[in-house]
């Protein structure tokens, strides 16, 4: 064979090579139509586990593994959240499972420890069971003064960044530095002054987030559960017998909008009309306003408040029980009228 066939045959293999490379570099290998969309690899995945996760969204499974193999992806195989765009090829589909995405983790609104933990376990790797198990872990809570009953106090609100596959362990570790970073020693401090543990401060906030939605308001409501502690009565918090009727029927999906006679001799440690002090822990998971509001609760001489009839969503104030009782009379009347019975 003379020297131009070698350079021939030479320039047709480089040019099929490259057609080759062209192909699995360039050209779309995705199959889903959306713009964009996460995948989600388990701790202790294989390749082929990969494989089986990406056969329906790759056209070619042959091109990813060749790309694969080429950059070592099998033997490295990560687990997390990965993001594959639409028309991607099967050198960016290679790159984009070594790219772990983290999770923007919201959560709110949690009424108890088993809710939150089913919202955690829609976002992250962990089930419900080894999250609630994590949480109510004797160690960890006595080492960190929490109970099974009040734990549920280190849970702030908020967006938090964490990698989908992060383990239970290493989340309940977040927490608890978001708790600690969050009870600066000026919030500490004005705990203290009330003669409250950080813990007894969020059980507070839980009546007053469940009392009112209104910020405005949340100081004096603050400030009447505090100064009902101080002189040693009832709190007498509706929301905390609410709370123990959803706790007797296990269903924290039913709404109570009237909290009747009957229900204030609920035998229940968080009925506040029959015992003295707090409840075991929170009824609700607080927002840092509320939080805030107990820590500079308003100082004044209301010892009773009840649901305006004429400023919806707000509170009138007492400091007698005979002015309470007109109140709370013109309120019940106002709900007779509406026909809320429950």
């Amino acid at each position: 064979m003379n020297r131009n066939k070698i350079i021939k045959i030479s320039g047709i293999v480089i040019l099929v090579f490259v057609a080759v490379i062209y192909i699995k570099f360039l050209t779309s290998d995705t199959t889903f139509d959306k713009g964009e969309l996460y995948v989600e690899v388990p701790t202790g995945s294989t390749y082929q586990d990969v494989e089986k996760i990406l056969s329906p969204l790759v056209k070619n499974m042959s091109d990813f593994e060749f790309i694969a193999k080429r950059r070592s992806y099998p033997e490295n195989v990560k687990a997390g959240r990965f993001l594959l765009k639409k028309g991607m090829s099967a050198f960016q589909l290679v790159a984009a499972m070594r790219r772990n995405v983290p999770v923007k983790l919201a959560f709110n609104n949690q009424e108890r420890l088993e809710n939150l933990c089913e919202r955690l376990s829609s976002q992250i790797e962990p089930d419900t069971t080894k999250l609630l198990a994590i949480f109510r872990d004797s160690t960890f809570l006595q080492k960190n003064g929490f109970t099974k009953d009040n734990v549920f106090a280190m849970f702030l609100p908020n967006t938090y960044e964490v990698y989908w596959n992060i383990s239970a362990e290493k989340f309940r570790g977040r927490m608890l530095d978001e708790y600690n970073r969050f009870w600066t020693k000026e919030r500490i401090a004005k705990a203290a002054a009330l003669n409250l543990t950080p813990v007894q401060v969020i059980t507070v906030a839980s009546i007053v987030h469940k009392e009112s939605v209104k910020k405005s308001e949340r100081p004096t409501i603050a400030g009447v559960y505090l100064n009902r502690l101080n002189q040693g009565m009832a709190l007498q918090a509706d929301p905390t017998v609410i709370y123990a009727l959803k706790l007797r029927d296990n269903d924290f999906d039913q709404v109570i909008k009237r909290v009747l006679y009957n229900d204030l001799f609920i035998n229940s440690p968080y009925n506040t009309y029959k015992n003295i002090g707090l409840p075991p822990g929170p009824i609700a998971m607080p927002d840092v306003d509320a939080i805030d509001a107990v820590l500079n609760a308003e100082k004044h001489n209301y010892i009773y408040f009840c649901a305006s009839v004429e400023k919806f969503g707000y509170h009138v104030f007492a400091s007698t029980y005979e002015q309470h009782q007109v109140n709370a009379k013109k309120y019940a009347d106002w709900m007779n009228k509406q026909g809320t019975n429950r």
